[in-house]
């Protein structure tokens, strides 16, 4: 397991501590959560929008029938 350090303010590092605290979590814990919880947005955000602009670039659209019967003719 590696350990990443952190600058904080004093009352930066207490409102994190009384967060944790509130969530019954470590700092670390807390910490390593909203990270994760971040990059999984970000990527969510960018898969999001890279699917906007395929749309944009081609609008076709398909029910789940027509979608059912690919799928068949697929197999």
């Amino acid at each position: 397991m590696t350990t990443i350090s952190l600058r904080l303010e004093e009352a930066d590092a207490a409102l994190i501590k009384e967060f944790a605290w509130m969530n019954q979590m470590t700092v670390s814990d807390r910490i390593r959560q909203t990270v994760m919880e971040k990059i999984a947005e970000d990527f969510d955000l960018k898969v999001y929008e890279k699917a906007i602009k395929d749309f944009h670039q081609d609008p076709a659209t398909y029910t789940h029938g027509e979608v059912g019967k690919m799928l068949e003719e697929m197999e």
